[in-house]
């Protein structure tokens, strides 16, 4: 699945949950992961803090 990154820690990933498909947001704190929610839609990912403009493919294989 695609996965984006932001310079403040965000990270938002594109997966299935159950059998829809989702956008799951979580941030990066101190070393540790939070789950920030999960949007139906990309508008939905502003109400999460999300700035579309700061977000960056992750290209990197090692979650896969």
């Amino acid at each position: 699945m695609a996965r984006w990154r932001s310079p403040d820690g965000i990270l938002v990933e594109a997966i299935i949950l159950g059998d829809r498909p989702m956008l799951r947001v979580s941030c990066r704190v101190n070393g540790r992961t939070y789950l920030r929610g999960y949007c139906a839609t990309v508008a939905e990912l502003g109400d999460h803090g999300v700035d579309l403009a700061e977000l960056v493919e992750d290209t990197r294989l090692d979650h896969l």
